[in-house]
């Protein structure tokens, strides 16, 4: 009997590279599956509404990373790392990348032999082009390339980004990124412009971000409208509360939010992030929004200590969750509300606990489906503290 919900995966190397694990499986199914995961790791702490879809599942991701290797033959490939591997996997284009970026990378990998450019060899140490990274603004349509390259010397610089302009006129930045060291990190630490600003910049809920190599910034511009604006709904705000947005990165949930509340206080541990989010509040002729570098748990400890009080934190951490540092700096603190935007529905549903026991009810959460064709899933989920 044939299966509704099967479908033939599309991509040719969808297994090697391991990122698509959803291939195969229709979108409505994805969805399903991503729906009943979070039901059930939140079953008995909150009840789960139904996941927001994507709306468009195909090419979303706005940033590209492409690495090179050279084979025994002397050609040259570019693609992502076999799963688990530093084995590169070539891929021409990717059903989930921007295929613009897709076609710039191509391209580059193309001009290396004229220009005799050689690509890195991991295990000599041997060798200039590491990765090319490709940020697109989804909604300015500005483009960013950065040549990630072990030496600060690049032959011909001026006349290789000609080139390649004169393929793709729409680049509108190249930044020159120098990473010298043994590193499984994709980005060094220095940046040289070499055309354009250095920087592109992108609108999100009708605010401008100024997006440079290495901000975070959400891979899937459309679905993060979605989850900032559910996040900001959950939170029902008034106008009259004050608000912390904790790893604010760079500003963006503080800034979307501050039309809603009195005051914002983000706070953010990466001094560039907090230099950009300086700088995008700048661009938004925001008012009310203040940004600390520092850690958002001692942050709120301190505020705490002095007896100062908020509404409302906003948190959004990274994939292994919050610490219990920082979640017992909530508790200190003891705002009416905390909303909680998760990238990994377990190490919510391992948080939520923490907070319940702690004095915080979870409310409700909405999984927002961001990466599709993957098994990730994003959840904003609302606590109130008992009364």
């Amino acid at each position: 009997m044939k299966d509704e919900n099967r479908e033939i995966p599309v991509c040719p190397v969808y297994k090697k590279c391991g990122g698509c694990t959803f291939q195969g499986i229709s979108y409505e199914e994805q969805l399903k599956k991503k729906e009943k995961t979070v039901k059930k790791l939140l079953k008995g702490i909150c009840p789960v509404d139904k996941a927001e879809r994507n709306r468009n599942p195909y090419h979303y991701r706005n940033k590209v990373n492409g690495t090179f290797a050279r084979l025994r033959d002397g050609s040259v490939i570019s693609g992502i790392y076999e799963e688990g591997t530093h084995r590169v996997v070539p891929v021409e284009s990717c059903l989930i990348e921007d295929e613009k970026a897709d076609a710039i990378i191509r391209d580059v990998r193309g001009l290396l032999k004229s220009f005799k450019i050689k690509v890195y060899n991991e295990d000599s140490g041997y060798g200039l082009l590491r990765h090319v990274m490709v940020r697109t603004g989804f909604t300015s349509g500005q483009i960013m390339v950065v040549l990630v390259c072990a030496s600060v010397v690049f032959p011909s610089k001026n006349n290789f980004v000609k080139a390649l302009r004169k393929l793709h006129p729409e680049i509108t930045t190249v930044v020159l990124n120098v990473n010298d060291r043994k590193t499984s990190m994709v980005l060094g630490e220095r940046n040289l412009v070499l055309y354009g600003k250095g920087y592109i910049e992108d609108q999100l809920c009708g605010y401008t971000f100024r997006i440079s190599p290495s901000s975070f910034y959400q891979v899937n511009p459309v679905q993060t409208e979605i989850l900032y604006q559910k996040a900001i709904e959950m939170a029902q705000l008034t106008g009259k509360e004050r608000v912390i947005d904790a790893y604010c990165g760079i500003g963006a949930i503080g800034i979307i939010a501050s039309k809603h509340v009195k005051e914002v206080i983000s706070v953010e541990l990466n001094k560039d992030a907090v230099k950009d989010a300086i700088t995008n509040s700048k661009i938004n002729g925001i008012k009310n929004v203040r940004f600390y570098q520092g850690d958002a748990g001692k942050f709120m400890v301190n505020m705490a200590e002095r007896k100062e009080s908020v509404d409302v934190v906003f948190m959004d951490p990274p994939r292994a969750g919050s610490d219990e540092a920082f979640l017992s700096s909530i508790v200190r603190l003891k705002p009416k509300k905390v909303v909680y935007i998760s990238c990994n529905p377990e190490t919510l549903a391992r948080d939520l606990k923490y907070m319940e026991k702690n004095g915080y009810k979870a409310v409700k959460a909405v999984p927002v489906d961001m990466f599709s064709w993957t098994g990730h899933v994003e959840t904003v989920c609302l606590l109130s503290r008992n009364k």
